[in-house]
Parts: structure tokens; C-alpha cells; sequence
């Protein structure tokens, strides 16, 4: 067996896993902002169809974000 490869396979898991988490992140952080800074109508359909998201998981986002900056 070869460690080396496979130590380089768990390195390389980890890096994406941190890096999903990041994009995740900023991609909830991003839907959010957009939701509380327009009053274009639909905007959260327009969240859903970008994001591919439920609608309660966008209420869920929103909801979640308003009880930390409470």
C-alpha cells in the first residue's frame, strides 16, 4: 500500500471540504444580503432559481441570520 498517495487523497479531501464549506458560506451570506437590500419583486424567486434552493430553506437562511444580528 502507498500512504504517500493516500495521505495526499485525504490532504487533497480536506482542502475541498474546507473550500466547500467557504463557498457555502459566502453563497448564503451573498443570498441574504441580496434579500434584505432589494424590494425588487420576486427577489426570492429569483434566490431560489439561482441557488437552487427550497423557498423555506431561503426563509430558514433569512430567519437564522436575523436571530444572530438580534
Amino acid at each position: 500500500m502507498d500512504t504517500a498517495k493516500l495521505e495526499l487523497a485525504a490532504q487533497r479531501y480536506r482542502e475541498a471540504e474546507a473550500a466547500l464549506d467557504a463557498a457555502r458560506a459566502d453563497l448564503q451570506a451573498e443570498a441574504v444580503a441580496f434579500l434584505r437590500e432589494t424590494d425588487e419583486r420576486g427577489a426570492q424567486a429569483t434566490v431560489v432559481r439561482i441557488t437552487g434552493w427550497t423557498r423555506e430553506h431561503i426563509r430558514r437562511l433569512v430567519k437564522s441570520s436575523e436571530e444572530k444580528t438580534a
